[in-house]
C-alpha cells in the first residue's frame, strides 16, 4: 500500500464506528505518528449467524504497530473498550485512560489471558504530550463514570474528539460537562469538532440521571409482585438509581447476569458506590419475598445468552418471571436489535409478565447519554469549531449533525464512510484518500473476518439447505449396499422421503454416464455426482442447496 499519511500533515481516520453503531476505533495521524482512540464492539445480527460479538479489523494499526504512540480509551462502554482484550496482540501500545476505565479493562484482559498491557491513569484537565500530540482530557457526563473528551493540540492545528457525553446537569456519579471547559478550548482555534452523532436526530435535551430515580420510584410504587430491570452493565448510575428507588420502596436488590458483577466490583473498587446498600446474591432469593425483591438483569438488547433471555424462555435456573411480575426496560434499543428485543418481550407476555419500555409510562425510566440537538448546539457554539465530521452513528445520525451543524454557522463539514483519510490540516479539513477497512467476528474462542467462509456457509444454511450424499462403489462402478443422503432444510409437496428416492435414483443414473475419463478417479467422479445432485434440486424445488458428496471407490 502506497504511504498515504505524509510527514508533514495532520489526518483523522475513522476505521469503524461511523456508518454503524458500535466497534468504535479511530485514528488520528501526525507528523507519521499515529494516536488511536477508543476500540469497541459491535453487536452480529442475523447477517453472521452463530456469531455474537464483531470487532473492528485493526489491520493498519497492526501494520505500523511501530509509528503507534498510544491507544485513549474514553470510558468504559463496550462499543468503546470491548475490543481491546480480544485484539491486544495487534496494538500492543500503552493505554491510556482514567480510573474506572482502566478497572473495567484489567477485569478484560484478565478474562482473555491477557499479561503485560501497560495502563496509565490519566489526570483530567491537565495536559499530556504523546509524541507529535498534546493531550488534554475534558471530564464531561455520560452514563458511565470517568468519561471524557480528548482535545488533541498539534504543529498543524486542534481538535476537540468528544467522545460520548451530554449535558446532565445532575449526574448521580461522576462529573458534569462543563461549560468554561470548552469555552476555553473554543479560544484555541479548534480546526474540527469531531463528535458524537447518536442523537442527532432527536430535539431538545437527553435529560438527567436524577430524574430516573425519581421515575422508578413511582414506577415500583405500581408493582406488586418481583421487578425486574433491564440495563446496561456499564451503567453505574443507572444500577445506583435502580438502587435508591428500591430502598425507598422498601425492596432489596439482585444482581443477575456475571457482567453486572464485574462492573459493580470495579465501581466498588474506585469507591463510586459506597453509599449504597450491598447487593445481595442470587442465593438470597428463596428468602426474600418476591414483593421485596428488585432484580437487576442483564440483556437490555435481547442477546440470546444474557440473563433476561435466559429467564424469559424458562432457562434460567434459579430465576423465574411469572404473572404479576414486572420488568422494566431501562435502556434504548440499539438500531438493529429490535428483533431479539422482541423475541424476549414476546416470551415474557406469554408468561403474564407485565412489560415496561420508556415509551410505556409518563415517568422518566431512562435517559440517554448522548447529546440531543440542543446539546450538539450548544457544544459547537462553545468550541466553535472551523469544520464539524460526525461520527458514532449510522449514516442518518451522521448527516442530521452535519446538517445541524451548518444551521450552526458552521463554516464546514466532512461526513465520513469508515476508512475515509480526512486530512485536517494544511488546509481546510477534505478527504483525500480511502483505506480498507472491515470488521472480524468473535467465533468461540476465533477471530475470523465476517466474510470467512464459514460464516458464509452458515448464512446459505439458513436460506437453501443442505444435501450429502454418500456411497461405496466396486471397480464396475456398481454401488455397494446402499447410497447415504441426508438433507437439512428441504421439503417436497409429496414427502421429505421422496426427495431422496429422487436422489437416489438420480445418482444411479449419473453413475451409468460417467465419462471414460474419470471412472477411476474418486474425486471427479464425486465433483460430478455433486454438480448433478445440486443442478437437480435446484430444477425440482427451485433451491441451491450446500451440496457435499463423499465416494470411496474399492478394489475387490
Amino acid at each position: 500500500m502506497h504511504n498515504i499519511f505524509k510527514s508533514n500533515e495532520f489526518y483523522f481516520v475513522p476505521l469503524g464506528g461511523s456508518e454503524e453503531f458500535g466497534a468504535n476505533l479511530n485514528l488520528y495521524v501526525c507528523n507519521d505518528e499515529f494516536l488511536a482512540i477508543d476500540c469497541g464492539i459491535g453487536f452480529a445480527d442475523e447477517r453472521y449467524p452463530g456469531i455474537d460479538l464483531l470487532l473492528p479489523d485493526p489491520w493498519l494499526l497492526d501494520k505500523n504497530k511501530d509509528k503507534l504512540k498510544g491507544l485513549v480509551i474514553t470510558h468504559a462502554h463496550e462499543d468503546h473498550i470491548g475490543a481491546v482484550a480480544y485484539l491486544w496482540e495487534r496494538f500492543e501500545c500503552p493505554i491510556y485512560t482514567t480510573r474506572f476505565t482502566a478497572a473495567v479493562l484489567r477485569k478484560k484482559f484478565e478474562q482473555a489471558g491477557v499479561d503485560g498491557a501497560i495502563i496509565h491513569i490519566i489526570d483530567l484537565n491537565k495536559t499530556f504530550q504523546l509524541g507529535a500530540f498534546s493531550l488534554d482530557f475534558i471530564p464531561v457526563s455520560h452514563s458511565v463514570p470517568d468519561s471524557f473528551s480528548v482535545f488533541i493540540q498539534t504543529p498543524h492545528g486542534n481538535v476537540l474528539h468528544s467522545g460520548d457525553w451530554n449535558l446532565d446537569p445532575a449526574p448521580v456519579t461522576g462529573l458534569k460537562t462543563e461549560e468554561s471547559a470548552f469555552r476555553a478550548i473554543g479560544e484555541k482555534n479548534v480546526i474540527a469538532y469531531v463528535g458524537d452523532s447518536t442523537n442527532a436526530q432527536v430535539n431538545g435535551y437527553s435529560g438527567s440521571e436524577a430524574d430516573t430515580a425519581k421515575g422508578l420510584i413511582k414506577e415500583f410504587k405500581k408493582c406488586k409482585g418481583k421487578i425486574a430491570v433491564t440495563t446496561f452493565s456499564s451503567n453505574i448510575g443507572r444500577m445506583i438509581s435502580i438502587a435508591r428507588a428500591a430502598q425507598d420502596v422498601g425492596r432489596s436488590v439482585v444482581l443477575i447476569g456475571r457482567s453486572l458483577h464485574r462492573m459493580v466490583g470495579c465501581a466498588h473498587e474506585c469507591g463510586l458506590m459506597n453509599d449504597i446498600p450491598d447487593f445481595l446474591t442470587e442465593d438470597d432469593l428463596g428468602h426474600i419475598a418476591d414483593e421485596n425483591l428488585v432484580l437487576i438483569v442483564t440483556g437490555s438488547q435481547g442477546e440470546h445468552r444474557a440473563a433476561l433471555a435466559k429467564i424469559a424462555r424458562g432457562e434460567y435456573r434459579s430465576v423465574s418471571l411469572n404473572k404479576g411480575d414486572t420488568v422494566i426496560f431501562s435502556a434504548r434499543a440499539i438500531p438493529g436489535n429490535e428483533r431479539s428485543i422482541n423475541a424476549v418481550k414476546n416470551n415474557l407476555s406469554a408468561a403474564g409478565v407485565r412489560i415496561i419500555t420508556p415509551k410505556d409510562t409518563k415517568n422518566t425510566i431512562h435517559v440517554s447519554g448522548h447529546p440531543c440537538r440542543d446539546e450538539i448546539s450548544e457544544m459547537l457554539q462553545w468550541v466553535k469549531p472551523a469544520c464539524v465530521i460526525p461520527v458514532h452513528g449510522e449514516r442518518l445520525q451522521l448527516d442530521a449533525q452535519s446538517k445541524l451543524a451548518q444551521e450552526c454557522q458552521i463554516k464546514s463539514t466532512v461526513v465520513p464512510n469508515n476508512g475515509s483519510v480526512i486530512r485536517l490540516a494544511p488546509g481546510a479539513p477534505t478527504v483525500v484518500d480511502h483505506v480498507k477497512t472491515g470488521l472480524l467476528a468473535v467465533d468461540m474462542a476465533r477471530i475470523i473476518p465476517v466474510n470467512h467462509q464459514s460464516i458464509t456457509a452458515r448464512r446459505k444454511l439458513q436460506y437453501s439447505g443442505t444435501v450429502h450424499a454418500s456411497l461405496v462403489l466396486d471397480q464396475d462402478l456398481n454401488i455397494l449396499g446402499h447410497i447415504k443422503i441426508d438433507t437439512v432444510g428441504l421439503s417436497c409437496e409429496r414427502s421429505d422421503d421422496c426427495i431422496i428416492q429422487d436422489l437416489e435414483e438420480h445418482i444411479e443414473d449419473v453413475l451409468d454416464t460417467l465419462d471414460e475419463d474419470i471412472i477411476h478417479d474418486e474425486d471427479k467422479i464425486a465433483e460430478t455426482i455433486r454438480i448433478s445432485m445440486r443442478r437437480y434440486v435446484s430444477d425440482m424445488l427451485r433451491l441451491k442447496p450446500k451440496t457435499t458428496v463423499h465416494v470411496t471407490c474399492l478394489k475387490i
